[in-house]
């Protein structure tokens, strides 16, 4: 079987709430979509805003390797010569190899939504598709609301897609367009209209019943040969089928070459570099490619894993260019905390007296509100530290925040602090924004002369978590940050009744870790 991944994130993706590509954002999208080996890439409705009409303007001198570039509009508006719609005349316009056109397929949306006849519907598909075939172009038709149509009015429904074919359509893609069909239901679709078509069938699922990627693959089981999709599933409304979950089902689960072994390892770093460039952060749980997807917490399982991995893993890691992450909490076990004590390069016994000493000191620090899931550079530093594996880089002797009220809205914050650092005492004072921003201020004057690879360190995310509200201004947060240099990030974690004494010590942590790691 010979499968076409059709990649929408420029289009349909682009409708999520929250998103907004500009034109250079697009064509980055595009080249790292063509790298990967998407056969074919939907660029946008260029008859629709005129970022769009720019985009395809610039693709004009961008070299493709793999991919085909596709402009997408709707058929010729009603009661219009197909030569004289502008939507089509600008779709021809764009310059691509491919345009995709949608058609309504539901005898509803024909009456009671576009308020024309059957037939003008029929003769709106036929003369589109016809008019850009005229003109050199692939076609994809895509068959709007099929599955609802189909189940409303199947010989209507079935009636559209005859006469995208007699158009001369290259490819019939059926579509779920409010996203409310079930996989089975899909299925016995497929199963109706199996050979009646002598084009490829397609598929385009949205994910309103979050079964978009389960009717993806199960029309890919009866047949379909072209698959589309969105990178991390952006779409309107709950998004559309997420790629990042279909090609790997495509290729390990039915066995079927969408693409290569080598850009299969990639899809990790795809998927992030396109939440990056969305501006989104990237689901931890997403499947295949989230941070947690083979992260492993419970120690039933840990211990089951470093056994064999295929006791709680459903595909290696390494497949999709993922990690299997281990972390340490309240449920861990033994296991957990061998299993990490290695990643730092420790050899720590099961049954020895530091193991269980370790385990206890961790439950304790839970039990007061510490979290190492996203604090694992912290872990790593408790570890360290209970083993003597490891000797601060500095010491602080003492601080004090000073809250200088100007006027109603301007406040100055001074931190003054003293810090060791070998043999040798220092002080530092600074000016912030507020007292996480001066102490961190107050710190680096003196640090960053001492240990020059801390102007490196970037504080990237901060989070406050009050643990326990019914205490009211006495209760304990929980204070996670997120430091990253230029090639990595790690998480720190302080707690404390004390906002400002939560927050420095996770700052500290973030410092000490650049350090303990000799990164330059």
């Amino acid at each position: 079987m010979s499968l076409k991944l059709f990649d929408t994130t420029l289009r349909d993706g682009a409708q999520t709430e929250g998103i907004s590509f500009s034109v250079e954002d697009k064509i980055k999208i595009v080249k790292l979509l063509d790298d990967f080996g998407i056969h074919y890439i939907e660029g946008g409705w260029p008859g629709s805003n005129p970022k769009d009409v720019e985009f395809f303007n610039r693709m004009r001198s961008v070299q493709l390797k793999n991919a085909k570039l596709v402009a997408f509009s709707s058929t010729r508006r009603p009661g219009i010569a197909v030569s004289e719609d502008k939507n089509i005349l600008t779709l021809l316009a764009a310059g691509t190899p491919v345009v995709s056109i949608f058609g309504k397929s539901w005898d509803f949306h024909v009456t009671d939504a576009l308020k024309i006849s059957l037939d003008e519907n029929l003769a709106m598909i036929r003369e589109t598709i016809a008019y850009a075939k005229q003109h050199g172009k692939e076609v994809v038709f895509d068959a709007e609301h099929f599955f609802d149509g189909y189940r409303a009015n199947p010989a209507y429904a079935l009636r559209c897609l005859q006469v995208a074919e007699e158009a001369g359509a290259d490819v019939l893609c059926l579509c779920d367009t409010n996203g409310g069909s079930l996989a089975f239901q899909v299925q016995d679709v497929l199963k109706d209209i199996a050979g009646k078509f002598k084009p490829p069938l397609g598929i385009h699922a949205h994910n309103d019943s979050e079964c978009a990627v389960s009717v993806s693959g199960m029309a890919v089981k009866c047949g379909c040969t072209h698959v589309q999709g969105t990178i991390n599933g952006y779409g309107e409304r709950c998004g559309n089928a997420n790629l990042c979950s279909i090609i790997p089902i495509i290729q390990l689960k039915l066995k079927i070459d969408c693409v290569t072994q080598d850009k299969l390892r990639e899809l990790t770093e795809l998927s992030r570099h396109v939440a990056e460039i969305a501006n989104l952060p990237q689901s931890a749980h997403q499947p295949f490619v989230g941070r947690s997807a083979f992260a492993h917490k419970g120690g039933i399982h840990v211990s089951a894993i470093m056994k064999h991995p295929g006791t709680y893993e459903h595909v290696d890691p390494v497949m999709v260019g993922n990690v299997r992450r281990v972390t340490v909490s309240e449920l861990s076990g033994i296991s957990n905390l061998v299993y990490k004590a290695k990643d730092y390069g420790v050899d720590l016994e099961k049954s020895s007296p530091e193991t269980k000493a370790l385990i206890g000191q961790l439950k304790r620090l839970e039990l007061e509100g510490y979290q190492f899931e996203e604090g694992e550079a912290s872990f790593e530093l408790l570890l360290k530290r209970t083993m003597g594996l490891y000797k601060p880089f500095f010491e602080l002797d003492k601080y004090s925040i000073e809250i200088i009220q100007k006027t109603a809205e301007n406040f100055v914050v001074k931190a003054k602090m003293k810090i060791k650092v070998g043999q040798k005492k220092y002080e530092s004072k600074a000016v912030g924004d507020g007292p996480i921003n001066a102490l961190d201020a107050a710190l680096r004057k003196v640090l960053e002369k001492q240990y020059p690879q801390i102007k490196a360190v970037k504080l990237t995310d901060y989070k406050v978590r009050v643990l326990d509200s019914k205490a009211g201004t006495a209760a304990r947060v929980r204070v996670i940050i997120e430091s990253c240099d230029d090639d990595t990030c790690w998480g720190t974690v302080g707690v404390s009744t004390n906002v400002v004494e939560a927050s420095y010590l996770a700052l500290v942590d973030s410092l000490e870790y650049k350090l303990l790691k000799g990164k330059k």
